[in-house]
């Protein structure tokens, strides 16, 4: 275990912008990115969509900014909600200036295409004066050209991460600019574990983890479980992205499980706190309750819920009371009937028709 912990940077906590801190002994942060090119046509669904994403577990929302219309865009938004924004800025240091121009909470710089020391320059002294973190992003896909040519010719794809953030933290240190978190993301499981236990034991700033090109939901979550889950045991991860070619809220939910995990691993600790856990069964022949459609329907409920307590939705009397007597509540079929139970306890039997209010009056008990 990695008892090391690292220093805070607060994203956002200026004007209406809500304060998220990363990194020391705070809860891991969940985080995920919008998956559309942004446009002034997006602006009302997205302050739906980020409410959505903040009842579930969400932190912090992070933007693609290709051009100065997405910065405009972007801009706009951060007014417009409390959750923090996260610009991704990639070859054009000027529009990581525009940003700040507007109340975007965070930056995240790519040194393999972000340009020369003068334009990283640039962009800290304006992130210095506005208060602005920045997330140094390194991707095994877009290293620095000396870098790529040390991996086509062998040495180990963790290390030339390793070597690419350092680079940065040098950049950002001559500068004297600390208001940085670091991420080093691979498309393989090895070594993002590598580069980030190596990285963790040289810098005291936050890490930013996740896998990058993980795939689609189920291959993508598998990926992203077996790295992170190695690292947050370690204490070693500070806010989580778990790239999916999926939606944004899965992404989080997917976010929020892997840190339970950890947590269950590693026994209680604080920054692997995860909210409410969920219980369900897969559902069989013996089932009388269609825990599938139920379950789907109550989650971004139940994700929303600020509490520890466990959940069980099950289909049966079998896998219904007695094999969920540890839920705080729980709900199953039972014939043409449908049980509510607490630990194990039946306290109320109705209709199939009733079974959402019922449960409903419940879960507002916890």
């Amino acid at each position: 275990m990695n008892n090391k912990l690292t220093r805070v940077v607060k994203v956002g906590g200026f004007s209406h912008v809500k304060p998220v801190l990363i990194g020391g002994d705070n809860p891991v942060v969940v985080q995920t990115m919008w998956k559309d090119r942004f446009t002034f046509d997006n602006l009302d669904y997205a302050v739906e969509a980020v409410s959505g994403l903040e009842k579930i577990g969400c932190s912090l929302l992070r933007f693609a900014i290709p051009d100065i219309q997405s910065v405009e865009a972007v801009g706009e938004l951060a007014r417009m909600v409390s959750m923090p924004l996260v610009a991704d800025i990639h070859f054009d240091y000027k529009i990581a200036l525009k940003c700040m121009d507007f109340p975007i909470a965070k930056i995240r710089i790519n040194p393999g295409n972000i340009g020369k020391k003068d334009r990283i320059k640039a962009v800290l002294e304006k992130a210095g004066s506005s208060g602005v973190p920045i997330r140094i992003g390194v991707n095994a896909g877009s290293l620095p050209l000396d870098l790529r040519k040390d991996v086509e010719n062998g040495i180990y794809p963790h290390i030339a991460l390793v070597q690419a953030a350092e680079r940065e933290i040098a950049i950002f240190k001559e500068f004297g600019f600390n208001n940085y978190m670091v991420s080093m993301k691979a498309c393989t499981i090895a070594d993002t574990i590598e580069a980030n236990k190596i990285l963790s034991q040289r810098t005291d700033a936050p890490l930013h983890i996740g896998v990058t090109e993980a795939g689609p939901l189920v291959a993508g979550v598998v990926s992203n479980t077996a790295a992170l889950i190695n690292l947050l045991r370690e204490g070693i991860g500070d806010t989580v992205r778990v790239s999916l070619s999926d939606t944004m809220e899965n992404e989080v939910i997917a976010g929020r499980e892997i840190i339970r995990a950890a947590s269950e691993l590693t026994g209680a600790n604080e920054r692997l706190k995860s909210g409410v856990k969920i219980v369900s069964c897969p559902r069989c022949g013996r089932a009388g309750f269609d825990t599938h459609s139920f379950t789907v329907r109550w989650m971004p409920k139940l994700y929303a819920l600020n509490t520890e307590k466990t959940v069980a939705i099950m289909g049966c009397e079998v896998n219904g009371p007695s094999e969920a007597k540890h839920a705080d509540l729980g709900i199953t079929g039972a014939g043409d009937k449908v049980l509510i139970f607490r630990h194990g306890k039946v306290i109320k039997t109705v209709d199939a028709a009733d079974a959402g209010s019922a449960f409903e009056e419940e879960l507002n008990k916890l």
